[in-house]
């Protein structure tokens, strides 16, 4: 009776390993983080028209979908390492930070652009002609201080402007808003946000919807041209233990970049009705067919970023090319 026992034993054992290991290996499973703004539509494009069900099925696989939205690359990064998203929405700065946090264990890496965005730094202050005339008095609302895209842009042009032993000179003065509440701030005046650093469609609303706000930085000017400032960013474990999803998620993707530029109308109400948002139509079609905007999945000028915050301490490794933090497939082949 006690071998049978412990043979049972050991075969409920080797069973719950196998069950566990299959678990591990399953596909049909992927939560997406979001943030917010119009630079996240081909994840709006294709929950609307369930493109990443539509392409796993054509690939014998039934995936369900998750969109969670959340605020800040430092909440994105941290839902990632949790195991709480498979995929994760944020700039290039937060995707440099957690491969390097990553690199020899989790391996994160950049999955595909979401686009060519230029990001405006706004402000209400009328004293405010250059980030050089921000006070302590300023405060300039950020996604996520010395984390986000913005934020390290930011630093790139104070490095400019006052040396890289500077760069973080304008951090005391940041502070982490969710871009819908720092655009409010921004267009009625009257709070300490006097800045924001943000992305569209909000810069575009705090300059029509407040007469004194205007430009004082764009992202393009500080990194010599149209750059991939917001990315997806997955663990290698995601993508080696589930390539049909990860493969119908990239398909989804680039049909979603098709969708935009053949029907940039269809596209905006899309964005409104799955953001929720109450922007101006007009204005969301302006900056859909803005020439400085492309939809495109394939990375475009991020190392220029890495390569400062490697030389500023921010991260440890020195990627040799764009190539080492995203992951190789074909969109990202060219990736610099």
């Amino acid at each position: 009776m006690h071998r049978i026992t412990r043979r049972l034993a050991t075969l409920a054992t080797g069973a719950a390993l196998l069950a566990g290991s299959l678990a591990a290996h399953a596909e049909g499973r992927i939560r997406i983080a979001e943030q917010f703004g119009i630079v996240y539509l081909l994840l709006n494009v294709a929950q609307e028209q369930k493109l990443i069900e539509k392409h796993g099925k054509a690939a014998g696989v039934d995936i369900h979908v998750e969109f969670v939205k959340l605020s800040g690359g430092s909440a994105v990064n941290d839902a990632l390492l949790a195991g709480n998203i498979e995929v994760a929405g944020a700039g290039v700065g937060p995707l440099l930070t957690i491969w390097d946090r990553t690199r020899g264990r989790q391996n994160v890496k950049g999955v595909a652009s979401l686009g060519n965005f230029p990001y405006y730094l706004v402000t209400n202050n009328p004293n405010v002609k250059t980030i050089a005339d921000f006070t302590d008095k300023d405060r300039i609302a950020v996604p996520a201080v010395g984390v986000s895209v913005q934020s390290r842009v930011l630093q790139l042009a104070s490095a400019k402007l006052w040396g890289d032993k500077d760069f973080a000179k304008l951090d005391k003065i940041s502070v982490a808003v969710p871009h819908p509440d720092a655009a409010a701030a921004i267009i009625k005046g009257g709070t300490e946000i006097t800045g924001h650093f943000g992305n569209p469609p909000f810069q575009e609303q705090e300059l029509a919807g407040n007469p004194q706000a205007r430009v004082v930085l764009k992202s393009y000017d500080v990194l010599g041209g149209p750059s991939s400032a917001t990315v997806l960013y997955a663990t290698e474990k995601f993508r080696s233990e589930n390539p049909k999803t990860y493969k119908a998620f990239i398909e989804a993707l680039n049909e979603a970049a098709q969708f935009i530029a053949a029907r940039p109308e269809q596209a905006a109400d899309i964005y409104l009705k799955v953001s929720g948002a109450k922007t101006d139509r007009a204005l969301l079609l302006s900056i859909i067919k803005n020439p400085e905007v492309q939809f495109t999945t394939a990375p475009q000028n991020t190392y220029a970023l890495a390569e400062f915050m490697h030389r500023a301490g921010a991260i440890k490794n020195k990627p040799a090319s764009a190539r080492d933090y995203f992951f190789d497939d074909a969109h990202s082949a060219q990736a610099n």
